[in-house]
């Protein structure tokens, strides 16, 4: 796959990519592909969530802490972002920040709702909204089999899958072959690693 090797370049601030989009899109599945085909660069970051959640519930691979773990955590400023949603709390790490002061792009799994956090936090952001045709989204969730598929169609039919707000974003539509959507993030992810970041003014 291409990225896989890591020439030259010159190097300024990194960048932080947040991978959005709804249940059923499947953004863990798309990470997993880039992670392969970036897998011999250090230059290339995922970073590892922290979730109030445990670490063997299924699901993408993050460290799983209990609530009061979290707070403190977050009380020691172990967090560059931290944001709550279905009734857990999430965070990115703080390396991340030094990650990308120091010219990696750092990739993680973000959320919508938490954008203006994450630009808060990285002022170099660029988002990369998964998405997926409702119908497509509709079948994966039925997969899972915590709701019938009446009560998500009219989720889906309430719900918004774009990105609101002024972020620069790459869309995927993750609806079909891996192969497809996997090549479109290796494609935006490679186009990030030939430019050079130049860090704002503080």
């Amino acid at each position: 796959m291409d990225g896989s090797s890591e020439p030259r370049r010159d190097v300024g601030e990194g960048c932080m990519v947040a991978v959005v989009g709804p249940s059923g899109a499947g953004k863990d599945t798309l990470m997993a592909y880039a992670a392969r085909a970036f897998s011999n660069r250090s230059d290339v970051v995922f970073a590892r969530r922290v979730i109030t959640r445990d670490a063997n519930a299924g699901g993408e691979d993050h460290d799983g802490v209990c609530e009061a773990e979290f707070e403190k955590l977050e009380a020691d400023g172990r967090f560059a972002v931290c944001w709550k949603a279905h009734g857990l709390h999430y965070a990115i790490p703080i390396e991340t920040k030094d990650a990308v002061s120091k010219g990696a792009i750092v990739i993680a799994n973000g959320s919508r709702s938490a954008l203006g956090l994450f630009r808060d936090a990285y002022p170099n952001l660029v988002v990369v909204n998964v998405t997926a045709r409702p119908e497509v989204l509709a079948a994966r969730l039925e997969a899972r089999g915590r709701e019938s598929r009446e009560d998500i169609l009219r989720r889906l039919e309430r719900s918004s899958l774009g990105v609101i707000g002024d972020y620069k974003v790459v869309t995927i539509d993750n609806s079909g072959e891996i192969e497809i959507s996997g090549r479109a993030i290796v494609d935006a992810v490679s186009t990030l690693l030939s430019q050079s970041f130049i860090p704002k003014e503080k």
